[in-house]
């Protein structure tokens, strides 16, 4: 299953002007972060915790931002 992360890509623009500001802030590199944004690996329940506080997504936004799924 893939799953959509365009409304996150804008969340982070939104929020850090960058996907690259937003990775350095976050602390992991840019290469594992697009591995995760293109499907290749999953995000952790960590990754999500953490980046919904970065973003100021709320628990009940969630699942628009990690579990759109690709149609």
């Amino acid at each position: 299953m893939a799953f959509d992360y365009r409304k996150l890509k804008g969340r982070i623009v939104e929020k850090y002007g960058s996907q690259t500001r937003f990775v350095k802030k976050y602390g992991i590199s840019e290469n594992s972060f697009s591995m995760k944004m293109n499907n290749k690996t999953r995000f952790s329940s960590d990754d999500i915790v953490k980046m919904s506080e970065m973003l100021d997504i709320s628990k009940e936004e969630v699942g628009e931002y990690f579990f759109t799924e690709k149609v």
